[in-house]
């Protein structure tokens, strides 16, 4: 349960992030933003990150502090790129290079901050649900993306469906409404409740397929945070 304390801690540390880090605001324009005490502080915080383009909603705290200290980190190197530019971390200098980009995921930081706001965002514009393994979600993006929005995939969907002539005299409805007109209705409305049943089963099928390639792959490791061998 979230205390008062809670809050305020959380609430400070918002305006030490814009007052230090991200600067958003003009200093005279963050007074709304400072007022942490104000019964409106909600509503300025809901516009401030309006204002600074953040994808998550104000209830989702977690997700929020990810976004805002990842951007807080992009605002620092871009004001210090110079400093940073030729920093190397530890042990980073022997690292086979070719190996590195023939496998980008080995080496993916799971807690970085960008890394699960891009995650959460790409999840959130295709409708994919989320799941508390980020990596997870990524690998549901990837098959959606290679199975949805591939030009291929593109293109197929595209095609024009052209239906074959079917003969309704073959078809037996079951019941009789005693007029020949109704009835030859009737025969089409259950000849396309068919084919929508048909489609939902594909569909069905796909889900199917696209859950089992996510959680049977030999080769993700969930508890290392690693993909690939």
């Amino acid at each position: 349960m979230e205390t008062t304390q809670d809050e305020t801690e959380f609430r400070n540390f918002i305006v030490w992030l814009e007052d230090q880090k991200i600067r958003h605001y003009k200093i005279e324009d963050r007074g709304n933003l400072r007022n942490i005490h104000s019964d409106e502080w909600p509503k300025s915080f809901e516009k401030y990150m309006k204002d600074v383009n953040c994808p998550f909603k104000i209830q989702e705290r977690q997700e929020t502090v990810d976004w805002l200290l990842g951007l807080a980190v992009r605002l620092e190197y871009g004001d210090n790129a110079d400093k940073y530019k030729d920093s190397t971390p530890d042990g980073a200098k022997n690292t086979d290079n070719t190996a590195k980009n023939a496998e980008p995921l080995i080496n993916l930081d799971v807690n970085n901050p960008d890394f699960k706001a891009g995650v959460m965002a790409l999840a959130n514009l295709l409708q994919i649900q989320r799941h508390d393994d980020y990596l997870v979600m990524l690998k549901a993006i990837r098959i959606l993306v290679q199975e949805r929005l591939t030009q291929d995939a593109i293109a197929k969907a595209s095609q024009s469906k052209e239906g074959l002539p079917v003969a309704l005299e073959k078809h037996i409805l079951g019941f009789d409404t005693g007029d020949a007109v109704i009835n030859e209705a009737a025969q089409i409305l259950r000849l396309l409740h068919i084919e929508e049943l048909r489609e939902l089963q594909t569909k069905i099928n796909e889900a199917i397929v696209a859950v089992q390639a996510i959680i049977a792959d030999p080769k993700t490791d969930h508890r290392l945070g690693k993909v690939g061998r």
